[in-house]
């Protein structure tokens, strides 16, 4: 097996990969076959993390052909040969299914990649399983916990299984990366889904703006909120994830306005917190935090002080911090979403529309509905347009709100960088507009679960909201292996 043996896999970034790679060091037959013992003996044994939901069975074959092609002198970027994880949701057009963690689709089989997927594969990644994740990525039922599935059961957050939140709904995405089951993985975030999981499970997630990274081929939840985006354990490999993943699709109409060609790495070495503002809403951001949580957030906000930072302590962002929000705009959008993505599945499966899941869910409820399906039912009695006046004032007071009245406003009245939360917090209000944040681990509270901070920005701020991760991340140094043995 090459020299792997004296290579320490655990933690391995992308960069160190392509040197084993390119010094004949390492294969990626042999980092496959280094995944699957860890899956084998860690995930589905020992600590059942539960995580990973299917394997590919062409894994080994695609990692022989890429081994092959590095051989012969073709070496297709960062990603060539590197085991990637794909969330449930997800389409793969290989011998994986694509489920959404639902029974009702346990036996789809996508006809088409989704388009985030090929462009992996063009990059050279190996699509090395689906992730279990949140039962229709945590839109089914107001008590659905975090990281269960009909179809693959409890996802549990390798800090402290069975006992710690693994956060949701790309779970499974999540704990993967940190549990060193594969080198990336991706995620779909509709509001919390990379950024949570990521925090609680003391890795990186970036969850981008809606529109850098299309959405075709993707199970969705909302037009308005959903995006996939990179899960890492370090803040670079996130960021070379994001790089091949972006880009403009003819089938989204969202990623027509994305920028092109940008490098979210070039000068990420040299990135500084120094000079930099960064808001927080701290009242609200503390408001449900324990003294440790809170001393957690409290110690990131003094590192970033520490290394030339300011922190603009603001009395609010958004007026939905004091209003609340609400599901209005989700509850429209999903069974418009899911009934056009239901379309493309076979008839032989017998799922066309959002009610075939609801009767299937009732007619299995024993295997289906162990925390019951109100948000589908919810969701169902909508009328399935997007036309009604509740929907269209409420997917306008969510961007009114969260853009004009929220951060664009509070950053450009004080002259902000970004602004900065704690993890599972104030996730909401860029969901509902739109806006990317990236999550990085801060350090862990009392009961071991791992805390993370957020760095958030407008439109399309993807690269300097990097450039603070990458900085923080450098500083501060909060990411702790997970140790089975």
């Amino acid at each position: 097996m090459s020299q792997i043996n004296v290579l320490q896999l655990e933690e391995i970034t992308l960069n160190q990969l392509q040197f084993h790679f390119e010094n004949g060091e390492l294969t990626s037959v042999d980092l496959v076959k280094y995944y699957l013992d860890r899956i084998s003996k860690y995930d589905k044994q020992g600590p059942m993390i539960n995580s990973v939901l299917e394997v590919n069975p062409d894994a080994f074959f695609i990692a022989r052909r890429l081994d092959d092609e590095r051989q012969n002198g073709k070496v297709r970027g960062p990603l060539h040969g590197v085991p990637v994880i794909i969330k449930d949701n997800i389409n793969t057009a290989d011998q994986m299914h694509t489920s959404a963690g639902s029974l009702a689709l346990q036996n789809h089989y996508a006809l088409e990649d989704a388009f985030i997927v090929q462009k992996l594969r063009d990059a050279g990644a190996i699509i090395l399983g689906k992730a279990n994740m949140t039962e229709w990525a945590n839109f089914m039922a107001y008590n659905m916990k975090n990281g269960y599935s009909s179809r693959g059961g409890q996802v549990l957050n390798p800090y402290g299984p069975g006992v710690l939140d693994v956060s949701g709904s790309s779970s499974g995405s999540a704990a993967a990366v940190s549990c060193n089951f594969a080198t990336l993985a991706i995620g779909t975030e509709t509001s919390g889904s990379i950024l949570c999981p990521a925090g609680n499970n003391n890795i990186v997630g970036i969850k981008p703006t809606v529109g850098l990274v299309s959405r075709t081929g993707i199970i969705p939840i909302s037009i308005s909120q959903d995006t996939a985006g990179p899960m890492a354990r370090t803040v670079k490999d996130a960021a070379i994830l994001l790089e091949v993943i972006a880009g403009k699709d003819s089938g989204d109409a969202a990623t027509h306005i994305a920028p092109e060609n940008t490098s979210y790495t070039d000068g990420l070495e040299q990135s500084s917190l120094k000079g930099k503002k960064f808001g927080v809403s701290y009242e609200f951001c503390i408001r449900d935090l324990n003294e440790k949580q809170k001393s957690v957030f409290d110690e990131a906000l003094e590192i970033i002080k520490k290394n030339g930072g300011e922190i603009v302590y603001l009395d609010q962002i958004s007026p939905l911090e004091k209003e609340g929000s609400n599901y209005t705009v989700l509850l429209h959008e999903f069974k418009s979403g899911l009934n056009h993505y239901l379309k493309s599945v076979s008839p032989a499966i017998g799922i066309s529309t959002l009610s075939d899941v609801i009767a299937f869910n009732e007619k299995h409820k024993e295997n289906c509905l162990k925390y019951n399906q109100e948000l589908l039912i919810e969701s169902n009695e909508t009328d399935g347009t997007l036309s009604s006046p509740e929907y269209l004032q409420s997917k306008i007071n969510d961007i009114h709100k969260t853009q004009n009245e929220g951060i664009d406003r509070v950053m450009d009245e004080n002259q902000l960088d970004a602004l900065i939360s704690p993890n599972d917090v104030w996730y909401g209000i860029p969901a509902k507009a739109g806006y990317p944040s990236i999550s990085v681990p801060s350090g862990f509270d009392n009961d071991g679960l791992p805390l993370s901070v957020v760095f958030t920005g407008e439109a399309f701020s993807e690269k300097k909201l990097i450039q603070f991760g990458y900085a923080f991340e450098q500083v501060s140094q909060k990411r702790v292996p997970i140790e089975f043995e």
